[in-house]
Order: C-alpha cells, then structure tokens, then sequence
C-alpha cells in the first residue's frame, strides 16, 4: 500500500486557510485511491500525542501549549520527529520550518516540500521574521527531495536555489460553484448582482486601502462587499474603515461555505489586490464560481486569471475600470474565468498531478 504523511498545516478537515483545504482535498483523494495517508494536527493544551481515524486519515493529534507562531514552530518539530520515527514518504506544505527536514533527510525518508510564496519578502514581517523565512527557503530547497512551486513565476524563482529539474510546477484547486443559494445575501442586505467582492486579510500587500479608495471615489450604486476583520485599533485597519464611502460593507470574517458560496456566485465582480505570492486560493476560487475578475496588476496575478480578467495597479485606475463596467464586458469576463478554472484549477486535474509526483517518490 502506497503511504504519505502530510507536514505543515494544522490538521483537517480544514478550519483555517488555502493549505489546509489542499490537505482535505488531496488525504481524501489518496484514501479513495488506495493509499494510507497520514496528516498531523495541532492541538492546544498539554498531554500526550493521541491517534483517530478522520473518513480514513489517520491523524496524529500533537497538543502545544505554547502560543502564536512559536506554539508553531514547536508543533512542527514535533509533528516531523513523529513522522520521521513513522517512515512514511512525507509532503511538507510550506517551508517557514524547513530546518527540521532535516530529520527527514538523515533518515533518508523522501520529502516533497511545497514551497509556497515568497514569504520573507511579506511587508508584514519584521526583519528577524524575514531572516528566518529567507533562511528556511534555502534550507527548504536543499533539503527537500523535490520541490513544488504552485505558480510558474515561484518556479522561476526557485530557479536561482536549486535546479530546475527538482521543482514541479502544480498550482492550487477549487471547487465549481455552478449555484448557490440567495438566501444568505438577503440576511446580509444584499441583491444579486448589485454588489462586488473583496476577499482578503487587511494587509497593505493585499490592496486593501486601495481598493476602498478606488470605490469610494464616486457614487456607484453597488456595495463593496469587505470580508475580514477590522479595528478602529488597528492603525492599517482603521484607515481602510476611514476612506470607506457610504456603500463599502465591512461584514466580517465568514467562514461559513454557505455565505462564501452566495457572496462569490453572486456578486457583478470580484476584486482580487494581492500584489505578492503565488497562486491565490482565493483568486481560484473566484475562478471557480466564473467571476468577473478585476485583480492587481502583477505577474502572478495575470498568469491565474488570465487575459479575460481586468487589471489595476493603483485606486486611481481601479476607478476608472469600475466606471466603466458594462453588462456585455462582464459576461465576457465571466466566460474567460470559467474556461481558464476549467483548464488549470479543477481539483482533478490538481490532485492527480500530486498523485503522480508523489507515486515517483514512493
């Protein structure tokens, strides 16, 4: 029987970001094609490493004590002693604690590492953050049998580390969302089409500001729809909620795959202001829902969405490219989302490319 264990990310099913999603989707995959998988869980609190069986993942359940990005660090060491103890194969999602692969490679146990973004080059970190990110990509590149990159421009990158040979490029999934309910739009105050999206944690790197700024230049009949929490505390935060215009909409975080589902299949567009990283989950999944994509203008955003999507580089052109919307250009946008979702991001083609990596790796 093939095997794998799973590294990096806090466990499934998913309950917090892009990683643990790919998790649930691939560790499902592989047990209906046969394979033991095993995904380590991070847990809060004391005691021992404890053992369930989650729709035929093994899962091992390491409880930390400590907190915040140190109670991760912690975690991860743990979770790779276990596994290396274990001998499976290993895929390591991300590599912000790639230095204890190396527990893995003297055990000569085969570890693919998906290198995910850029992380030390985050404006959110501060220079002992971006050290020790900048350092763990490196080690990440040597220490890992084979490298992922999820976006052809992170490959590139990568290329200045390692060969090119070792890194495949396999970019992220998600679902169609062919329907969705109107039912959650209404308890939000919400109409079909009268409103666009803004998905995205409250970071200068994402274009939060500006795209607040953007829409909030001119009356546009429509709401900006803002997912995430926000702070009057918060310096960043409150200075989004400042420039904000009577239509922009601060709803929170929502998690709920309902809401998610409604908020995305509905809305005229969807506002994507990443300027860094790879492939977006987030960008994808609009993607999925067929969208009419108005993103950030950089090149990873123009690889995932393509030649149909619109592109902004600062509130000034963002709100040009709103005033200008019409039904006619949007419905075209829509059509190129979909048909780009359709040939790169469908969670088949996604998961039998891992699958295939990792059998060579076996």
């Amino acid at each position: 029987m093939k095997s794998l264990s799973i590294l990096g990310i806090r466990g499934v099913p998913a309950a917090h970001g892009g990683f643990e999603t790919f998790a649930e989707y691939l560790s499902l995959y592989l047990v209906s094609k046969g394979w033991r998988v095993t995904v380590y869980c991070q847990e809060g609190g004391k005691g021992p490493i404890w053992l369930d069986d989650w729709r035929g993942v093994s899962r091992v359940h390491i409880p930390v004590s400590q907190a915040g990005p140190l109670g991760t660090v912690v975690f991860d060491l743990k979770a790779t002693v276990h596994a290396a103890r274990l001998g499976n194969p290993c895929l390591t999602l991300g590599y912000n604690t790639a230095l204890f692969s190396a527990l893995l490679r003297i055990k000569s146990i085969p570890n693919i590492i998906n290198m995910d973004g850029i992380e030390w080059a985050r404006a959110k970190w501060g220079p002992v953050a971006k050290a020790w990110f900048w350092v763990n990509e490196r080690l990440g590149c040597w220490l890992g049998n084979h490298l992922v990159a999820d976006h052809p421009e992170i490959k590139e990158h990568l290329s200045t580390r390692v060969r090119a040979e070792k890194i495949t490029t396999i970019a992220y999934g998600a679902e169609r969302i062919s329907d969705a309910s109107v039912e959650p739009l209404r308890k939000l105050g919400l109409t079909p089409g009268k409103f666009v999206t803004l998905i995205a944690r409250a970071e200068p790197e994402n274009s939060v500001l500006e795209v607040v700024q953007g829409f909030s230049k001119r009356k546009r009949n429509i709401r900006l729809v803002v997912l995430g929490n926000y702070s009057e505390s918060h310096p960043y935060q409150k200075s989004v909620m400042d420039a904000a215009s009577e239509e922009v909409m601060f709803v929170g975080a929502i998690y709920d795959k309902t809401t998610l589902h409604s908020l995305r299949r509905h809305c005229l567009a969807y506002i994507h202001g990443h300027q860094v990283g790879g492939t977006n989950p987030s960008l994808v999944e609009a993607l999925g829902a067929g969208n009419a994509i108005i993103a950030h203008d950089n090149r990873f955003n123009r690889w995932v969405a393509g030649e149909g999507a619109l592109y902004f580089s600062d509130s000034a052109s963002l709100d040009v490219l709103l005033d200008h919307l019409d039904e006619e250009g949007l419905a075209k946008m829509r059509q190129s989302s979909s048909q780009r979702f359709a040939d790169e991001f469908t969670w088949d083609r996604i998961l039998s490319m891992y699958e295939s990596l990792l059998v060579s790796h076996q």
